[in-house]
């Protein structure tokens, strides 16, 4: 499975703004044997539980890190607690994430904190290469509002542009292999 750095999606609901942000990457993979429906919810769902484990540990160590500076964090503990309830509505939040949009083929999580504001897209659209097909990309925006954001995004800007294709990757293999078990 091939998953490419790719620009970022005009049709996002984030498009309109993306002049306002500081930092926009995105990252897309081809949804094979998915068939024309994929439930959006489902997609948000499994965006929780798709990150390498090596991403976990640098999650559990940033959040230990920032919670001396007051930065917002999310217990995995508590996300492990909610992931069963979690319907993937605007409004709701999974440790760090809170859902602030939700069309029929996109979901917006993110956070706002007083150094910076992130969104991460998870869009589905039908696929360049077979129309029969879907694809799926992750994009990430990031708004500073201070030194700090600035500061903070540095270490991690790295690591991000690891973990969002590792977790795309993971996040098609569960889509794909529930769509099978489901046939």
């Amino acid at each position: 499975m091939k998953i490419t750095k790719t620009k970022f999606p005009e049709k996002s609901v984030l498009s309109p703004g993306k002049k306002d942000f500081d930092y926009i990457d995105s990252f897309q993979g081809e949804l094979t044997d998915c068939g024309g429906n994929i439930d959006i919810s489902e997609i948000g769902k499994v965006f929780f539980t798709s990150g390498p484990k090596w991403g976990k540990k640098m999650f559990a160590f940033r959040n230990k890190a920032v919670g001396i500076f007051g930065l917002k964090t999310g217990s995995e503990a508590e996300t492990r607690q909610k992931e069963k309830n979690f319907k993937c509505e605007v409004g709701e939040r999974m440790g760090l994430f809170k859902v602030f949009d939700k069309t029929s083929n996109e979901i917006v999580l993110g956070e706002d904190d007083k150094h910076l504001d992130f969104r991460v897209s998870l869009l589905v659209e039908k696929s360049k290469v077979d129309p029969d097909e879907n694809s799926l990309t992750i994009s990430t925006t990031v708004k500073y509002h201070n030194w700090l954001g600035v500061l903070y995004f540095l270490p991690v800007r790295p690591f991000h542009k690891l973990i969002v294709p590792a977790m795309l990757k993971n996040m098609i293999g569960q889509l794909e292999k529930k769509k099978l078990h489901a046939v």
